[in-house]
Protein backbone atom coordinates (compact mmCIF):
# COMPACT_ATOMS: atom_id res chain seq x y z
CA UNK A 1 0.00 0.00 0.00
CA UNK A 2 1.78 3.23 -0.71
CA UNK A 3 2.13 6.04 1.83
CA UNK A 4 -0.52 8.07 -0.11
CA UNK A 5 -3.41 6.21 0.66
CA UNK A 6 -2.74 5.40 4.25
CA UNK A 7 -2.47 9.51 4.55
CA UNK A 8 -5.68 9.58 2.37
CA UNK A 9 -7.48 7.18 4.47
CA UNK A 10 -6.41 8.97 7.42
CA UNK A 11 -7.82 12.44 6.76
CA UNK A 12 -11.27 10.84 5.50
CA UNK A 13 -11.24 9.32 8.40
CA UNK A 14 -10.78 12.86 10.70
CA UNK A 15 -13.06 14.86 8.41
CA UNK A 16 -15.95 12.39 8.49
CA UNK A 17 -15.92 12.52 11.86
CA UNK A 18 -16.89 16.23 12.06
CA UNK A 19 -18.70 15.84 9.85
CA UNK A 20 -20.92 13.40 11.22
CA UNK A 21 -20.91 15.62 14.55
CA UNK A 22 -22.13 18.98 12.67
CA UNK A 23 -24.96 16.75 10.72
CA UNK A 24 -25.92 15.61 13.94
CA UNK A 25 -25.89 18.72 16.23
CA UNK A 26 -29.32 20.76 15.87
CA UNK A 27 -31.12 17.37 16.17
CA UNK A 28 -28.54 15.51 19.05
CA UNK A 29 -30.66 13.57 21.75
CA UNK A 30 -33.50 13.84 19.82
CA UNK A 31 -34.87 10.38 21.04
CA UNK A 32 -38.40 10.50 19.06
CA UNK A 33 -37.58 10.43 14.83
CA UNK A 34 -40.92 11.86 14.27
CA UNK A 35 -39.78 15.64 16.08
CA UNK A 36 -36.46 14.93 14.03
CA UNK A 37 -39.14 15.30 10.98
CA UNK A 38 -41.30 17.63 12.39
CA UNK A 39 -38.06 20.24 13.17
CA UNK A 40 -36.41 19.51 9.81
CA UNK A 41 -39.05 18.14 7.22
CA UNK A 42 -37.84 15.69 5.35
CA UNK A 43 -35.51 15.05 7.56
CA UNK A 44 -31.85 16.66 8.24
CA UNK A 45 -30.31 17.28 5.19
CA UNK A 46 -27.69 19.43 5.20
CA UNK A 47 -25.67 21.61 7.91
CA UNK A 48 -28.29 23.21 10.45
CA UNK A 49 -28.47 25.61 13.13
CA UNK A 50 -30.07 24.16 16.61
CA UNK A 51 -32.98 24.94 17.30
CA UNK A 52 -34.60 26.87 19.59
CA UNK A 53 -37.06 24.03 20.98
CA UNK A 54 -35.61 20.76 22.04
CA UNK A 55 -38.88 17.77 22.44
CA UNK A 56 -36.32 15.38 24.34
CA UNK A 57 -34.47 17.95 26.35
CA UNK A 58 -33.69 17.25 30.11
CA UNK A 59 -31.49 19.37 30.60
CA UNK A 60 -32.69 20.90 32.95
CA UNK A 61 -32.64 18.39 35.57
CA UNK A 62 -28.99 17.64 35.04
CA UNK A 63 -26.25 18.87 38.03
CA UNK A 64 -24.46 21.77 37.25
CA UNK A 65 -21.76 20.29 39.92
CA UNK A 66 -20.90 17.07 39.02
CA UNK A 67 -22.45 14.39 37.01
CA UNK A 68 -25.68 13.10 36.75
CA UNK A 69 -28.59 14.90 37.64
CA UNK A 70 -29.40 17.21 40.60
CA UNK A 71 -29.19 20.30 42.12
CA UNK A 72 -28.67 23.65 39.58
CA UNK A 73 -27.95 25.92 42.52
CA UNK A 74 -25.94 25.08 45.65
CA UNK A 75 -25.08 28.88 46.46
CA UNK A 76 -22.54 28.32 49.20
CA UNK A 77 -20.15 26.52 46.25
CA UNK A 78 -18.75 27.51 42.96
CA UNK A 79 -20.87 25.99 40.34
CA UNK A 80 -18.60 23.64 37.94
CA UNK A 81 -20.86 24.83 35.10
CA UNK A 82 -20.48 28.41 34.93
CA UNK A 83 -17.95 28.88 37.28
CA UNK A 84 -15.13 26.58 36.35
CA UNK A 85 -16.58 25.17 32.90
CA UNK A 86 -18.55 26.72 30.44
CA UNK A 87 -18.42 30.12 32.08
CA UNK A 88 -21.45 32.58 31.55
CA UNK A 89 -23.59 30.05 29.98
CA UNK A 90 -25.04 28.13 33.80
CA UNK A 91 -28.44 30.52 33.58
CA UNK A 92 -29.71 28.40 30.46
CA UNK A 93 -29.53 25.09 32.47
CA UNK A 94 -32.53 25.31 34.00
CA UNK A 95 -34.73 26.32 31.57
CA UNK A 96 -37.10 23.37 30.10
CA UNK A 97 -36.75 22.27 26.64
CA UNK A 98 -33.51 24.08 26.07
CA UNK A 99 -31.62 22.66 23.15
CA UNK A 100 -28.03 21.12 24.49
CA UNK A 101 -26.65 23.37 21.72
CA UNK A 102 -27.70 26.26 22.08
CA UNK A 103 -27.63 29.11 19.34
CA UNK A 104 -25.20 26.56 17.82
CA UNK A 105 -24.91 27.65 14.17
CA UNK A 106 -25.01 25.47 10.74
CA UNK A 107 -21.82 23.79 10.69
CA UNK A 108 -20.32 23.74 14.10
CA UNK A 109 -19.07 21.02 15.98
CA UNK A 110 -20.23 20.43 20.08
CA UNK A 111 -17.80 20.02 22.35
CA UNK A 112 -16.60 16.50 22.12
CA UNK A 113 -15.26 16.99 19.12
CA UNK A 114 -13.39 20.13 20.21
CA UNK A 115 -11.87 17.81 22.65
CA UNK A 116 -10.59 15.72 19.72
CA UNK A 117 -9.35 18.73 18.44
CA UNK A 118 -7.18 19.29 21.78
CA UNK A 119 -5.82 15.66 21.18
CA UNK A 120 -5.02 16.65 17.38
CA UNK A 121 -2.96 19.84 18.29
CA UNK A 122 -1.07 17.69 21.24
CA UNK A 123 -0.09 15.28 18.57
CA UNK A 124 1.07 17.79 15.67
CA UNK A 125 2.72 19.84 18.13
CA UNK A 126 4.75 16.48 19.59
CA UNK A 127 6.36 15.28 16.64
CA UNK A 128 3.14 13.47 16.01
CA UNK A 129 2.95 11.47 19.40
CA UNK A 130 0.37 11.62 22.04
CA UNK A 131 1.41 12.56 25.65
CA UNK A 132 -1.35 12.28 28.12
CA UNK A 133 0.23 15.24 30.64
CA UNK A 134 -0.31 17.37 27.57
CA UNK A 135 -3.53 16.18 27.04
CA UNK A 136 -4.79 17.24 30.51
CA UNK A 137 -2.93 20.20 30.66
CA UNK A 138 -4.85 21.75 27.40
CA UNK A 139 -7.73 19.96 27.75
CA UNK A 140 -8.23 21.86 31.25
CA UNK A 141 -7.52 24.81 29.00
CA UNK A 142 -10.21 24.27 26.74
CA UNK A 143 -12.29 23.77 29.36
CA UNK A 144 -11.91 26.83 31.40
CA UNK A 145 -10.89 29.49 29.46
CA UNK A 146 -12.53 32.87 30.49
CA UNK A 147 -13.45 33.39 26.60
CA UNK A 148 -15.13 30.43 25.97
CA UNK A 149 -12.88 28.39 23.33
CA UNK A 150 -15.95 26.30 21.41
CA UNK A 151 -19.44 26.97 21.26
CA UNK A 152 -21.40 24.79 23.48
CA UNK A 153 -23.70 25.08 26.25
CA UNK A 154 -23.54 21.55 27.14
CA UNK A 155 -20.95 19.36 28.78
CA UNK A 156 -21.99 15.75 29.17
CA UNK A 157 -21.26 14.16 33.15
CA UNK A 158 -17.94 13.01 32.83
CA UNK A 159 -16.67 16.71 31.94
CA UNK A 160 -19.24 17.81 34.93
CA UNK A 161 -17.16 15.63 37.26
CA UNK A 162 -13.91 15.73 35.90
CA UNK A 163 -14.31 19.21 37.35
CA UNK A 164 -15.83 18.89 40.32
CA UNK A 165 -13.18 16.43 41.28
CA UNK A 166 -9.77 18.69 39.89
CA UNK A 167 -12.20 21.83 42.10
CA UNK A 168 -11.64 19.22 45.01
CA UNK A 169 -7.94 18.89 44.76
CA UNK A 170 -7.47 15.85 43.42
CA UNK A 171 -4.68 15.20 40.53
CA UNK A 172 -6.00 15.65 36.85
CA UNK A 173 -4.45 12.18 36.03
CA UNK A 174 -6.98 11.17 38.94
CA UNK A 175 -9.81 13.15 37.84
CA UNK A 176 -12.06 10.93 35.46
CA UNK A 177 -15.12 9.66 37.44
CA UNK A 178 -18.00 6.48 37.33
CA UNK A 179 -20.99 7.84 36.40
CA UNK A 180 -24.33 5.58 35.64
CA UNK A 181 -23.30 6.91 31.98
CA UNK A 182 -19.20 6.36 31.78
CA UNK A 183 -19.48 3.10 29.50
CA UNK A 184 -20.45 5.58 26.48
CA UNK A 185 -19.99 6.42 22.53
CA UNK A 186 -18.63 9.68 23.52
CA UNK A 187 -15.75 8.08 25.41
CA UNK A 188 -14.57 6.89 21.88
CA UNK A 189 -14.61 9.95 20.11
CA UNK A 190 -10.79 11.50 20.92
CA UNK A 191 -9.27 7.61 20.33
CA UNK A 192 -9.29 7.29 16.69
CA UNK A 193 -6.04 9.87 16.18
CA UNK A 194 -4.42 8.82 19.04
CA UNK A 195 -4.31 5.13 17.45
CA UNK A 196 -3.60 6.37 14.19
CA UNK A 197 -0.37 8.57 15.32
CA UNK A 198 0.89 5.32 17.47
CA UNK A 199 0.11 3.10 14.75
CA UNK A 200 1.88 4.89 12.41
CA UNK A 201 4.84 5.00 14.54
CA UNK A 202 4.95 1.38 15.39
CA UNK A 203 2.93 -2.01 14.48
CA UNK A 204 2.22 -3.74 18.16
CA UNK A 205 -1.51 -3.55 18.30
CA UNK A 206 -1.57 -4.75 21.67
CA UNK A 207 1.14 -1.41 23.08
CA UNK A 208 -1.32 0.91 21.10
CA UNK A 209 -4.44 -0.37 22.36
CA UNK A 210 -2.80 0.28 26.13
CA UNK A 211 -1.72 3.82 25.64
CA UNK A 212 -5.19 4.33 23.78
CA UNK A 213 -6.80 2.54 27.21
CA UNK A 214 -4.49 5.36 29.82
CA UNK A 215 -6.04 8.12 27.58
CA UNK A 216 -9.81 6.39 27.99
CA UNK A 217 -9.25 5.82 31.21
CA UNK A 218 -8.58 9.97 32.23
CA UNK A 219 -12.23 10.49 31.23
CA UNK A 220 -13.83 7.11 31.46
CA UNK A 221 -12.55 5.25 33.55
CA UNK A 222 -14.75 1.66 32.64
CA UNK A 223 -13.18 -1.56 32.21
CA UNK A 224 -16.08 -2.88 29.66
CA UNK A 225 -15.68 0.33 27.63
CA UNK A 226 -11.94 -0.27 27.65
CA UNK A 227 -12.52 -3.68 26.31
CA UNK A 228 -14.66 -1.87 23.13
CA UNK A 229 -11.60 0.72 22.73
CA UNK A 230 -9.73 -1.78 22.33
CA UNK A 231 -11.75 -3.48 19.52
CA UNK A 232 -12.33 -0.30 18.33
CA UNK A 233 -8.06 0.34 17.75
CA UNK A 234 -8.03 -3.19 16.74
CA UNK A 235 -10.30 -2.17 13.44
CA UNK A 236 -8.63 0.69 12.97
CA UNK A 237 -5.49 -0.99 12.65
CA UNK A 238 -6.74 -3.28 10.19
CA UNK A 239 -8.60 -0.73 8.31
CA UNK A 240 -5.80 1.84 7.68
CA UNK A 241 -3.23 -0.52 6.77
CA UNK A 242 -5.45 -2.98 4.72
CA UNK A 243 -4.50 -3.81 1.14
CA UNK A 244 -7.25 -5.41 -1.07
CA UNK A 245 -9.65 -6.68 1.40
CA UNK A 246 -13.27 -6.10 1.73
CA UNK A 247 -13.42 -3.38 4.59
CA UNK A 248 -16.95 -4.64 5.06
CA UNK A 249 -15.17 -8.08 6.19
CA UNK A 250 -13.45 -6.40 8.86
CA UNK A 251 -16.19 -4.79 10.18
CA UNK A 252 -18.35 -7.78 10.31
CA UNK A 253 -15.90 -9.96 12.19
CA UNK A 254 -15.62 -6.40 14.55
CA UNK A 255 -18.94 -6.76 15.14
CA UNK A 256 -18.98 -10.52 16.02
CA UNK A 257 -15.91 -10.64 17.91
CA UNK A 258 -16.97 -7.73 20.33
CA UNK A 259 -20.71 -7.17 19.96
CA UNK A 260 -21.52 -11.01 19.13
CA UNK A 261 -23.93 -9.57 16.50
CA UNK A 262 -24.02 -10.58 12.23
CA UNK A 263 -25.00 -7.20 11.13
CA UNK A 264 -25.13 -9.32 7.63
CA UNK A 265 -28.13 -10.90 9.05
CA UNK A 266 -29.58 -7.75 10.78
CA UNK A 267 -28.93 -6.12 7.34
CA UNK A 268 -31.05 -8.61 5.46
CA UNK A 269 -33.69 -8.52 8.25
CA UNK A 270 -34.65 -5.20 9.19
CA UNK A 271 -35.59 -2.64 5.79
CA UNK A 272 -36.00 0.02 8.52
CA UNK A 273 -33.24 0.84 10.05
CA UNK A 274 -34.86 2.15 13.16
CA UNK A 275 -35.62 -1.46 13.53
CA UNK A 276 -31.84 -1.70 14.24
CA UNK A 277 -31.60 1.42 15.77
CA UNK A 278 -34.13 2.10 18.37
CA UNK A 279 -35.60 -0.89 18.39
CA UNK A 280 -33.13 -4.05 18.76
CA UNK A 281 -30.56 -1.14 20.36
CA UNK A 282 -31.42 1.53 22.04
CA UNK A 283 -30.45 5.61 20.76
CA UNK A 284 -28.83 6.29 24.19
CA UNK A 285 -25.29 6.58 24.19
CA UNK A 286 -24.93 3.07 26.23
CA UNK A 287 -21.91 1.46 24.47
CA UNK A 288 -23.67 -2.21 24.46
CA UNK A 289 -26.04 -0.47 22.26
CA UNK A 290 -24.13 2.35 20.61
CA UNK A 291 -21.41 0.47 19.59
CA UNK A 292 -22.96 -2.33 17.62
CA UNK A 293 -25.51 -0.20 16.13
CA UNK A 294 -22.48 2.14 14.70
CA UNK A 295 -20.99 -1.09 12.98
CA UNK A 296 -24.72 -1.98 11.69
CA UNK A 297 -24.44 1.71 10.01
CA UNK A 298 -21.10 0.89 8.75
CA UNK A 299 -21.89 -2.47 7.14
CA UNK A 300 -24.93 -1.50 5.66
CA UNK A 301 -23.49 1.72 4.12
CA UNK A 302 -19.79 1.00 3.84
CA UNK A 303 -20.00 2.19 -0.12
CA UNK A 304 -22.04 5.60 0.79
CA UNK A 305 -20.07 7.28 3.49
CA UNK A 306 -22.92 10.42 2.96
CA UNK A 307 -26.41 8.15 3.04
CA UNK A 308 -24.55 6.62 6.28
CA UNK A 309 -24.11 9.98 7.89
CA UNK A 310 -27.55 11.46 7.29
CA UNK A 311 -29.12 8.15 8.33
CA UNK A 312 -26.91 8.40 11.56
CA UNK A 313 -28.04 11.72 12.09
CA UNK A 314 -32.08 11.35 11.18
CA UNK A 315 -31.85 7.90 13.50
CA UNK A 316 -31.00 10.26 16.67
CA UNK A 317 -30.29 9.93 19.75
CA UNK A 318 -26.54 10.16 20.65
CA UNK A 319 -26.08 10.88 17.31
CA UNK A 320 -23.24 12.95 17.49
CA UNK A 321 -21.03 10.63 19.06
CA UNK A 322 -22.19 7.45 17.71
CA UNK A 323 -21.43 9.50 13.91
CA UNK A 324 -18.23 10.64 14.69
CA UNK A 325 -16.77 7.03 15.53
CA UNK A 326 -19.09 5.95 12.85
CA UNK A 327 -17.37 8.36 10.20
CA UNK A 328 -13.50 7.56 11.49
CA UNK A 329 -14.38 4.05 10.39
CA UNK A 330 -16.35 4.78 7.49
CA UNK A 331 -13.19 7.23 6.23
CA UNK A 332 -10.78 4.69 6.93
CA UNK A 333 -12.82 2.08 4.79
CA UNK A 334 -13.72 4.41 1.64
CA UNK A 335 -11.05 7.51 2.14
CA UNK A 336 -13.69 9.56 1.40
CA UNK A 337 -13.57 12.59 3.35
CA UNK A 338 -16.40 14.41 1.79
CA UNK A 339 -14.27 17.37 0.82
CA UNK A 340 -16.82 19.46 -0.08
CA UNK A 341 -19.09 19.06 3.03
CA UNK A 342 -15.95 19.42 5.37
CA UNK A 343 -15.36 22.96 3.35
CA UNK A 344 -18.75 24.01 4.80
CA UNK A 345 -17.98 23.26 8.52
CA UNK A 346 -17.36 26.37 10.75
CA UNK A 347 -13.85 25.79 11.23
CA UNK A 348 -12.90 23.56 8.63
CA UNK A 349 -9.94 25.74 7.86
CA UNK A 350 -8.77 25.73 11.96
CA UNK A 351 -9.32 21.97 12.11
CA UNK A 352 -7.29 21.19 8.57
CA UNK A 353 -3.96 23.43 9.80
CA UNK A 354 -4.79 20.66 13.14
CA UNK A 355 -4.73 17.15 10.68
CA UNK A 356 -0.90 15.58 11.88
CA UNK A 357 -0.53 13.13 8.44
Amino acid sequence: MSHQSVNQRITAALQLSFIADALAMPVHWFYNPLDIYEAFPGGVQKFEAAPEFHPSSIMHLHSTNTGGRGAQQIPTMPQVVGDIILKGKQQYWGIANQHYHRAMAAGENTLNLHCLRVVMRVIKNNHGRYNADKFLSDYIALMTAENSAHPDTYAESYHRSFFANLASGKAPEKCGAVNHDTASIGGLVTIAPIAIAELLHERSLAHVQQICRTHLFLTHPDEYLAKICDAYVALIDALLFRDSVDPRSFIAATAKQSAGIDVIHLAQQYADDNHVVGGKFSRACYIQDSWPSLLYLAWKYCDDPLQALLTNTNLGGDNCHRGAVLGVILGLATANGLDKWFAQLADAAAIREEFFT
